[in-house]
Formats: C-alpha cells, sequence, structure tokens
C-alpha cells in the first residue's frame, strides 16, 4: 500500500507551474500587431461552417465552432481570401484591405455542383492518415443531435448504446457531471483513436460532446415533454398496466455580456416523474406479481461564461449543480414493497479551462474541475432481511446513513508542431477525499436456500455487519505522459508514446508504452489502415477502497451464524456461531493491466458512403478478485480465530476479440444521415466484482467463464431523414444476442458461508438469457418565423490537428433554427414494437423460477413534447 503524504505537494507545484506559465504566456500573447483579420464562412442560409480551409498569405486555417478564422499579425495592405469546404464550391476573394487594428469579412459559399470535390492545399492522404483526423470516426451534427431523445439520461443511454461497452464519455473535454441539454450541443464526435498517450481509460470508442459557443445576439429555448401509461404499453410481468408519468421542463438562455468577447448561457432542466417496476416472487402462498410505483424528480441548472482573452485564447468556465430524490428503490423482482429506501443526491460541479495557442506551433489546454457528490438513505424498514434464493426478498432494505466525497481534478495537454513532427505531453491529476457513515445489512440478514427450508424454518446463514462504519479516506492518482506523431511520409504516419501512472493506494510506478500506424496507401485518400497496441492500467475505485475499509475488522466486523435460528438468529441447537470475519487487502497489490491490440481498414466509397472494419484482442492480468483466505480445508478453518476473511488479491485475468464493423452515410444537402454498427465478440474473465468470492477457494481456474457483459453479437443503427414541409423523423434500433448467468445450486455445499456453490460439471456464467431487439422513433416537425436570426458568432478556440472538419458541418437543425423564432412539435417512441425484452433470468437450482425471466425491459413507451426557440 502507499500514501497520499507527497501527493499534495506535487499537485500544489504543478499547479504553481501551471499557473505562471500561463500568465506569462497571455502578456507575451497581448503585445501582438493589432493587425488582425478574421474571416467568418457561412453558407447560403447564413449558418456558419466549421472546418472550411481559409488561405491568407500562404497561410491556411480551418475554421473553428464559430465558423471563424483568424490570421495575424499582419502587415497593413491588400490580401487574397481563399476558402475551400467539401460539398461546396471554392471562393476567392481578392482586394481584402486589410488595415491597423481587427479587420472582419465574411464569404458566403455556395453548393458545390459536383457531388464530390478535392479539398486544394492538402493531399487527400495526408488527411486520410492524420492519427487525430476522422478517419473511423463518426460526427453527429445539428440534425442529428436535434433528433435525439430530449431526454438527457436516455441521450445518453443512446449514445453509450452506439458504441458498446466501455466507452468513454467527455463533455468540452471534462468527464462526470451531465451531460447538456441537446440544444446546447454543437457537435458529438465518436472517436476510436483508443492508443494515444494522453487516455488513461481502455475505451473501445471516445465520445466526445463539444458544446455551443455564444451568440452575438441573445437567444433561448424552452421545451417541454410529456410521458404516462395512457400512451404506454403495460409490462408483460404486471398484472395490470401500471400508473406512469414523466414530466420533464427545461429552459436555457444564451448571449453575450461584452459582444465577441464574453458570453454566457444558462439552463435550467427540471423532472416531475414516477415509473413502475414490477414484483415477480414466490410465496409460501403461492406465486405474487404486484407493481410498484417509483417516484423520482429532479432539478439541474448549469451556468457557463466564456471569454476570449485574446484572440487565440479562450477562458471557459462552468457550474452544474444537480439534486435528485428518488423512491421505492430496492423494490421489484424478487424484492417485496417492504425492502423499499429513498435516496436524495447532490452533486455539484465547478470547471475551468484556458486554451489557445502560444506562437505558432503551440497549443496549451489547461482543464481544472472540482466536483462534490453526497448521497443519503432512508430505509422504509429496520427489520433483518429475508432472503429465499430467487423466491422472495422481505425485511428491511439494509441500507442508511450518508456517503459523498470532493474529487479535484487538472489535466493539462500542451501540442507542439515541429516539422514532420506533432508531439503531445500532459498530465492527469486527481485527488479526492471520500466520507461514509452508510449502514449497510446493520440488522441483519437471513439467507434461505428453498421456500422448503423457510417453511422449516431453516436459514443457511445469518450475517450482519457490526461497528462504527464511519471512515474517512483521501486518494490521489497521477498520470504523465507524452506522444510523438511523426509524419513519415504524406501517407504515412507513425506514432509512438509513453505513459507513466502512480496511485496512492496501489503500488509502484506503472510504464506504459503505446504506438500505431496510420497509413493512406492509394493516391485518392479513400483507404486508411490503422493499427495499433498498447499497455493501459486500471487505478483501484476509491469507493471500493472505501468499502473494503468500512469491514476491516477494526470499524466494522462481519457476524456469521451458520445454520442460525429464525426468527430468533441466536445460538441454539445447530447454530454456529463464527469468530468476526473482514475484509483486507494483499499485502502486495498490482495495479491491473491490459494488453490490447488493433488492426483496421476504412474505405469511402462514392462521396458520402464510409465502412470501417476493427479486429480487437485485449488481455488482462492483476486484475482485482476476492478470496476466501479462511475458507474450511476438510471443514477446518486455517485460523480458529477468525470467520471468513476475504482478500482482495491483484490475480485475476481476462480476455476479449472482437470483430466490428461500421457503417456511416452522411448526404449533408439533402440532410440525410445513417451510422450502422455490428459487433462479434466474445468476453471472458474470472469475475465479477473485486468483492465477488469464488465458488471453490481452491480451485480459482473453474471461475473463468464468459463476462456478465458478454454479448456475442451486438446491432446498433441511427438514421435521420427528412420528411418534407417541415417534417424530420429518426430511427433506432438496438439489438443483442442472449446475455450470461450463473447458475447455482442456492446452498452452501462446501461450508464457507457463501451460497454461491455450482453443481459439478457447471462452469461460471455458463447460463444464457434471451435477445434483445428494442425500435425507437421520433417524429418531428418545425417551423419559423420572424426576421432571420444572426448567425452564432461568440468566442470559441479550437486547435486543428490535421484534418478535422466536421463532414456535417453544412447540415443544418430545426428547420426554423435560422429565423427568429422557431417551433417544434414531436413524438418520440421507445421499444416502438412493445417487444417483451426478458431480463433477471434466475439461476438458483432450487428457485420456482429456475431458468425463467422474472422481468423485462420497458415496454412501449411514448413522449410527446414542444420546444420554442427564441
Amino acid at each position: 500500500m502507499g500514501s497520499t503524504g507527497g501527493m499534495g505537494g506535487i499537485f500544489f507545484f504543478l499547479l504553481r507551474v501551471f499557473v505562471s506559465s500561463w500568465f506569462l504566456t497571455s502578456t507575451v500573447a497581448s503585445g501582438q500587431s493589432p493587425g488582425t483579420l478574421r474571416v467568418t464562412v457561412i453558407d447560403p442560409s447564413g449558418a456558419v461552417i466549421v472546418g472550411a480551409h481559409v488561405t491568407v498569405a500562404d497561410v491556411t486555417t480551418a475554421t473553428g465552432g464559430r465558423g471563424e478564422a483568424a490570421f495575424g499579425p499582419l502587415d497593413p495592405g491588400r490580401y487574397t481570401v481563399r476558402v475551400e469546404s467539401a460539398g461546396f464550391e471554392t471562393a476567392t476573394v481578392r482586394d481584402v484591405r486589410v488595415r491597423g487594428g481587427d479587420n472582419r469579412r465574411e464569404v458566403k459559399l455556395a453548393i458545390a455542383k459536383l457531388a464530390e470535390t478535392v479539398q486544394v492545399g492538402r493531399d487527400a492522404r495526408a488527411g486520410a492518415s492524420d492519427p487525430r483526423g476522422d478517419a473511423f470516426a463518426t460526427v453527429l451534427g445539428q440534425a442529428e443531435i436535434d433528433e435525439l431523445p430530449d431526454d438527457p439520461d436516455e441521450m445518453e443511454q443512446l449514445l453509450r448504446d452506439m458504441t458498446g461497452p466501455g466507452a468513454v464519455m467527455r463533455v468540452n473535454g471534462f468527464r462526470g457531471g451531465r451531460l447538456p441539454k441537446k440544444d446546447q450541443i454543437q457537435q458529438i464526435r465518436f472517436r476510436r483513436n483508443m492508443f494515444a498517450a494522453d487516455t488513461h481509460e481502455l475505451g473501445f470508442v471516445f465520445i466526445d460532446i463539444t458544446t455551443r459557443p455564444g451568440l452575438d445576439g441573445w437567444r433561448g429555448s424552452t421545451n417541454v415533454g410529456f410521458r404516462d401509461s395512457t400512451l404506454n404499453a403495460r409490462n408483460v410481468f404486471a398484472p395490470v398496466k401500471g400508473d406512469e408519468r414523466n414530466e420533464r421542463y427545461g429552459f436555457t438562455l444564451t448571449g453575450p455580456l461584452r459582444k465577441e468577447h464574453t458570453s454566457m448561457s444558462i439552463s435550467v432542466e427540471g423532472v416531475d416523474a414516477f415509473d413502475t417496476k414490477t414484483i415477480v416472487a414466490a410465496l409460501p402462498s403461492g406465486f405474487f406479481a404486484d407493481s410498484v410505483r417509483k417516484p423520482n424528480d429532479a432539478l439541474n441548472t448549469s451556468l457557463r461564461v466564456e471569454h476570449m482573452l485574446t484572440h487565440t485564447q479562450m477562458l471557459r468556465s462552468e457550474f452544474q449543480r444537480s439534486h435528485t430524490t428518488a423512491d421505492n428503490l430496492g423494490v421489484g423482482d424478487f424484492d417485496l414493497a417492504e425492502r423499499a429506501y429513498s435516496q436524495t443526491r447532490d452533486e455539484n460541479v465547478f470547471r475551468a479551462s484556458l486554451s489557445g495557442s502560444m506562437r505558432k506551433s503551440l497549443f496549451n489546454d489547461l482543464r481544472v474541475q472540482w466536483r462534490t457528490d453526497d448521497f443519503a438513505f432512508a430505509p422504509s424498514s429496520t427489520t433483518p432481511a429475508v432472503l429465499v434464493l430467487n423466491a422472495f426478498d422481505s425485511g428491511g432494505a439494509q441500507v442508511a446513513g450518508s456517503r459523498g466525497f470532493d474529487l479535484f481534478e487538472l489535466n493539462d495537454d500542451l501540442d507542439i508542431a515541429a516539422g514532420r513532427h506533432a508531439v503531445r505531453a500532459g498530465l492527469q491529476l486527481e485527488a479526492g477525499r471520500y466520507r461514509t457513515s452508510e449502514l449497510r445489512n446493520a440488522s441483519g440478514t437471513f439467507t434461505f436456500a428453498s421456500l422448503d427450508a423457510y417453511a422449516l424454518g431453516q436459514p443457511t446463514t445469518f450475517t450482519r455487519n457490526l461497528g462504527d462504519p464511519r471512515v474517512a479516506i483521501a486518494q490521489s492518482q497521477l498520470g504523465l505522459y507524452v506522444q510523438d506523431d511523426i509524419r513519415v511520409r504524406k501517407e504515412l504516419t507513425i506514432s509512438a508514446g509513453l505513459r507513466q501512472e502512480v496511485q496512492s493506494h496501489i503500488g509502484g510506478l506503472q510504464l506504459a508504452p503505446r504506438g500505431g500506424v496510420t497509413w493512406s496507401p492509394f493516391r485518392s485518400g479513400k483507404t486508411t489502415v490503422r493499427a495499433g497496441a498498447g499497455i493501459f492500467f486500471d487505478w483501484l475505485d476509491a469507493q471500493a477502497y472505501e468499502q473494503a475499509m468500512q469491514l476491516d475488522g477494526t470499524h466494522q466486523q462481519i457476524e456469521t451464524i451458520v445454520q442460525p435460528g429464525y426468527p430468533d438468529p441466536t445460538p441454539g441447537g445447530r447454530s454456529i456461531v463464527l469468530p468476526p470475519g473482514r475484509v483486507q487487502f494483499a499485502s502486495v497489490l498490482d495495479q491491473p493491466e491490459l494488453h490490447q491490440a488493433v488492426v483496421g481498414i476504412e474505405q469511402s466509397i462514392a462521396a458520402y458512403v464510409r465502412v470501417n472494419t476493427m479486429l480487437i484482442h485485449r488481455t488482462g492480468s492483476h486484475l482485482l478478485r476476492g478470496v476466501n483466505i479462511n475458507a474450511p480445508v476438510n471443514g477446518v478453518r486455517p485460523v480458529a480465530a477468525d470467520g471468513t476473511v476475504t482478500e482482495i488479491r491483484s490475480i485475476a485475468g481476462s480476455r476479449f476479440d472482437a470483430l466490428s464493423v461500421n457503417l456511416n452515410v452522411a448526404v449533408p444537402q439533402k440532410r440525410v444521415f445513417v451510422a450502422a454498427n455490428y459487433t462479434l465478440a466474445r468476453s471472458l474473465d474470472e469475475t465479477d466484482s473485486p468483492f465477488g468470492l469464488p465458488a471453490d477457494n481452491v480451485n480459482l481456474a473453474a471461475e473463468r467463464g464468459p463476462a456478465l457483459g458478454d454479448a456475442r453479437h451486438r446491432f446498433m443503427s441511427m438514421a435521420h431523414v427528412p420528411l418534407g414541409a417541415g417534417f424530420q423523423m429518426a430511427t433506432s434500433i438496438r439489438a443483442q444476442s442472449a446475455l450470461p448467468y450463473n447458475i447455482t445450486t442456492g446452498r452452501d455445499d462446501n461450508g464457507d458461508t457463501v451460497s454461491n456453490d455450482r453443481p459439478s460439471g457447471v462452469g461460471r456464467n455458463s447460463g444464457r438469457g434471451r435477445k434483445q431487439i428494442d425500435l425507437g422513433a421520433r417524429v418531428s416537425w418545425t417551423a419559423g418565423f420572424g426576421v432571420r436570426a444572426t448567425p452564432p458568432q461568440g468566442p470559441q478556440v479550437r486547435i486543428v490537428r490535421g484534418d478535422n472538419a466536421d463532414p456535417l458541418a453544412n447540415m443544418s437543425g430545426l428547420d426554423g433554427q435560422n429565423k427568429r423564432f422557431g417551433v417544434e412539435l414531436y413524438a418520440q417512441a421507445y421499444n416502438l414494437l412493445n417487444r417483451m425484452n426478458a431480463i433477471n433470468f434466475s439461476g438458483v437450482i432450487t428457485s420456482p423460477f429456475f431458468g425463467q425471466p422474472t422481468s423485462a425491459a420497458p415496454p412501449r413507451r411514448v413522449e410527446i413534447g414542444t420546444r420554442l426557440t427564441f
């Protein structure tokens, strides 16, 4: 185990260095010549074009998020401006006069007469072989974002379903917090450059969300969405259709505090909802089915301010606050209504970033985030829990108290362009304090193997956590990295990087080399081949460490009684009271290590179709797993003075192999977009969680089996098409093959006090459920009226490394978005075909439901709503 002692000093030293460097560079930048030229590029409708290439005085710059490219310092005189963008005619404007001070020019591009254009100024193979370019990427523009679910939680789930398990989501470079409302989102980009050294997470895909910049004039929107049981279908496991309601409302306002220098955005969103959860149980009196209402209320607010410090540097700050309450949690499936508990959550997030260029070849992006998250729990009952395995669960929820954390994050990326080299160096620092007074299993839990055992009053075990649950810990982790993308030839780029990580509660410095090759073999640049490999390390989860500290035998002890009495578990008859148990970490603990290799090829077909295929191979070692080191051997525990001792060791392994095929079709002029993904995969591991115990502690190899998320086949598609007369339609299809579940006897056959024993010859997670298919659809009608609004012109700074033009930048969103006022009416359906997608399969042989599902994903739900923009 390490210590947090030196991490605070390192953090404050690094913070002083970065702040000092930024003040210095800002001072230098502010002293540049006042002769500048800002070129804004728009389409025929007046909407700005992102990613257009603008050339002035032999210098080419891509337009940023507000459609603007800046040049300077320039000597006073006359210049020629050349503008190019895919799908538009090239424009050349001569004799543009530049005087001392700030000069501006607007250039309108006409729609291209040919379906395909060639970007002059950059070789097609050079763009295709850029590892940070758009090859192997999917971009959602304004039209696609408009047709995403209006509920941010539903939108986040859809985006994650588009990428598969393990996706990492970032908003303006930040992790955590809530997603912004979709009318505040400018672009969503799915990136597959997974071997960059600046990345800690081994994500299959990174979802980068960029918010809209400010505007020259004030604009806003308000929306209302409504869903209730009148339009919803009945859950197949509910005896009657449950009473449900979801009312969602929101408001946004964006505009300048100081024109073209400072902008502000305010967002408020509220939810007043209650859904139903089905209960399917087998009671001593017979089968039981019911539906329970689960209220859920939320209020989310955010304030974002962007300020242009100089024409090359921008400061962005944001504050988010979220308050949610939820009742009747813990109820559903086998859990009866008395198992309910309520939860309140308060989350506060403050973010600040400073980004911009320092001279022509340097760009720095500094991001700081402070996040607090607090939970409080209140059970409906404090009576002991009664678990009759996969038959019914009654009694109290066994959760009460509170927990929370304060987390500070600092990230800094420095990009250096030097000849054929594009170097990125930086750091990722996280330092948090975690606290808990959460009571888990304080009243105790009786576990019965079957209904027959319950009828006889013969529990298998009674367990209870005794002692003081209050724990406070500190944890810090640091990653340092450097990567060089070397342009060997215009069609070939080789990337090499190194990342070093260290964490306070797990040993040693971890070096993670990574490398890749990006090659565009043909002159057209329509084919890109990419291959890479690297090592990744996973950090010990702070809340897992906190939970282990609670049950370390000092703060709390685990009381276990074998063959207890019922309802009084105290000794008598066959009862055996074991010595106190605990959870501990192994004396030597390694960071979980993952090795991954990927090879892929992407092909552009015609003008608007791209197909890519990737092969992924990943192996994991030193993964965390629990082992009962005091399990009985021939009926005798090795240490008689101890009960069950769960030791967390870094000894588990995993393997993942996949074939992924992606299709992207984008026709900006017709506002048509299709994205689809199919993945064939196999995922194996040896434990479901760090605290999961094996069925047989002396045969750990038998635990290797399918991972809980091992769906062999996954398919996801999203399509958007205009229907005419202001109508739009979007569809999504999500399908996957059956997921695994574990099969157990329901008894404690080996006497280790854990009822997870499997029948002889049956492997872990060997059961399979059923396939799931979900079709969603959204139909909307939009209209605009009033004087045309001013195109977006707010401050924004973006780094362009290679060919990062947005292929959907020319696809406008709502038909009314360029009018003074716009209105949208929509209807959205989830699980449109009302397919019964069965989940929660029983794997307990002694259960009356063995091999059967006892619940289903939500049935058809229909939401209607409206949005007004002004």
